[in-house]
């Protein structure tokens, strides 16, 4: 089950529009924005529109809109360029950090979507 917006959530007010950011893709369930801290040339975050505080929490309350961010996540990575075969890139990584101790710092779910050079592994 969706929790409300929450009023205190930057993501939730990004959504409603109370927040600027620079919206790259939506669909009737997601938005996708760039990232202002960008941690590659390409980092985008694609959201539920629908408050769920976790990725986790996403997975289990709403399957379907889990499902829905990442082929927006996939959707902004072709639109992007990184997407491969053919992209400027050989392809892009797609990250949700569960967690304070996983670095999240927005507690609205969320999949970072980076791109536009190396990305060595094992990351962190």
């Amino acid at each position: 089950m969706a929790e409300e917006p929450q009023a205190d959530c930057l993501f939730c007010k990004i959504v409603v529009g109370d927040v600027p950011a620079t919206i790259v893709h939506e669909t009737d369930t997601t938005l996708a924005f760039r990232d202002i801290n960008p941690q590659a040339p390409t980092h985008v975050l694609v959201i539920p529109k629908e408050h769920h505080p976790d990725a986790a929490a996403l997975a289990a309350a709403a399957p379907q809109l889990a499902a829905d961010v990442l082929r927006a996540a996939g959707e902004v990575a072709e639109q992007e360029n990184i997407a491969p075969p053919g992209g400027a890139t050989v392809g892009y990584r797609i990250v949700f950090n569960t967690g304070a101790g996983a670095g999240q710092t927005v507690w609205h779910a969320h999949a970072h979507v980076l791109g536009g050079r190396g990305l060595n592994w094992p990351p962190g």
